[in-house]
C-alpha cells in the first residue's frame, strides 16, 4: 500500500497548524534502517498515536524528536524548531516520557519533582508551587511525602508524566505509557491524557496497544519496518481503505425490525443482513450519502428507527489491512 502521508516541502512548518513535522527522516545502524525516509505531520492540539509493532522504529523516531539522537539524514521540527540545529529550543517546547525512566528511589515524591524543577532552571520560589500543582494534576498529592520506591507502577507512570510537564511544554511525547499497567491504572492514565488535551497540549503516544489508542487519538500514524505507511484521522483512514462499511440498526419494536430487514435485504448495495442481539447488522457499499439514503428510505416506510451506527472495523483491523504484505 502506498504511503498516505504528504511530505513537507522543506523548511520549518507553520506552527499555527503543525506541532511536529519530519521530512525524509532516516536513521541507519550499519545496514539496518531503523527509520526509513519518514515524513510525518502532527497537528497542533491533537492526540497523535504512533502505531507499530516492537522494532518498527517508533522509539528511534521519538528519540530523534527529543534530541537524544541525531538522524543519519532528513529533518525534524518541534513547534518550528529544528531538532538538530535548535536542540535547546526543542527541549523547552517538549516534554518526553520514555517507556522506562529512572527514578531516584531514596527521595520523596515532592523532592523528586522539585529537583527536576531546578534542573529546568525554574526559580526557587516557583519550584515548590509548580510541584504542588503537578501533584494535584496527576492525583499524587497524598503521596507527596512518600518515598518514590513505595509507589506502584501506575503511580510512577503518573509521576513520570508530572516530571515531563515540569517546564509546561507545548508538546508531550509518551513512549508506551501504558506498558505494564493494570486495567485501573490504564484508565486513570487515559483520563489524565484526555485532560491534558483539554488544556491545549499536543500529545504523541507511541504504542502497540491499539484498543487504548482508539479511545484517545484524534490522529494516527502507522509505522512498520521504519517506514510510515499511513497517517490521518482513524475515520478518514478507515473510510479510505474500503468501499464497504458495516452498520448496526436498532428499531423501537419488533414489527419495525422485521420491516427494516425486508427493506434492507431487497436493496441494491446492501449485503450480509443479520439479526444480532435484537439489532440488524449489514454491509453497505458506498459513502455517507449512501448511508443517509438508507435511513431516509427506512423512515419514509414508517420504520421506527431508534439507533443507527457505523461499526466499521477499529484500529486493530485497520493496522492489519495497512501493514498487509509489508516485508520487514
Amino acid at each position: 500500500m502506498s504511503v498516505m502521508a504528504v511530505s513537507a516541502e522543506g523548511g520549518a512548518p507553520d506552527t499555527d497548524d503543525v506541532a511536529i513535522e519530519t521530512d525524509g527522516l532516516t536513521m541507519r545502524y550499519g545496514s539496518l534502517r531503523a527509520v526509513d525516509d519518514l515524513s510525518l505531520e502532527v497537528p497542533v492540539g491533537s492526540v497523535f498515536g504512533l502505531i507499530g509493532p516492537n522494532g518498527a522504529g517508533k522509539t528511534t523516531t521519538i528519540q530523534i524528536l527529543a534530541t537524544l539522537l541525531e538522524p543519519t539524514s532528513g529533518h525534524a521540527w518541534v513547534m518550528g524548531h529544528s531538532s538538530t540545529e535548535e536542540p535547546e529550543e526543542v527541549r523547552r517546547s517538549l516534554g518526553y516520557m520514555p517507556d522506562f525512566f529512572g527514578t531516584y528511589d531514596d527521595v520523596r515524591v515532592g523532592e523528586y519533582l522539585e529537583f527536576f524543577a531546578g534542573a529546568y532552571r525554574l526559580r526557587p520560589e516557583r519550584r515548590r508551587s509548580v510541584s504542588k500543582d503537578l501533584l494535584e494534576l496527576v492525583d499524587l498529592t497524598h503521596k507527596k511525602d512518600s518515598f518514590v520506591e513505595s509507589l506502584s507502577r501506575g503511580m510512577k507512570q503518573r509521576l513520570g508524566l508530572a516530571r515531563a510537564l515540569i517546564h509546561d511544554p507545548e508538546v508531550l511525547i509518551l513512549d508506551e505509557p501504558a506498558s505494564g499497567l493494570d486495567p485501573r491504572a490504564r484508565i486513570e492514565l487515559r483520563e489524565l491524557i484526555l485532560e491534558l488535551k483539554k488544556m491545549g497540549k499536543t500529545i504523541v503516544i507511541s504504542s502497540h496497544i491499539l484498543p487504548e489508542l482508539e479511545e484517545m487519538c484524534t490522529d494516527i500514524g502507522i509505522i512498520e519496518a521504519g517506514r510510515l505507511l499511513a497517517q490521518g484521522s482513524p475515520a478518514e483512514m478507515l473510510h479510505g481503505l474500503a468501499d464497504t462499511r458495516s452498520f448496526r440498526l436498532r428499531c423501537a419494536d419488533e414489527d419495525s425490525l422485521e420491516r427494516a430487514r425486508g427493506i434492507l435485504e431487497g436493496r441494491e448495495g446492501i449485503a450480509g443482513v443479520t439479526v444480532e442481539n435484537g439489532s440488524l447488522q449489514f454491509l453497505l457499499m458506498g459513502d455517507d450519502e449512501a448511508a443517509a439514503d438508507v435511513i431516509y428510505q427506512l423512515v419514509g416506510k414508517k420504520v421506527r428507527v431508534s439507533g443507527f451506527a457505523d461499526v466499521t472495523t477499529g484500529l486493530e483491523e485497520l493496522f492489519m489491512q495497512i501493514t498487509k504484505g509489508v516485508v520487514q
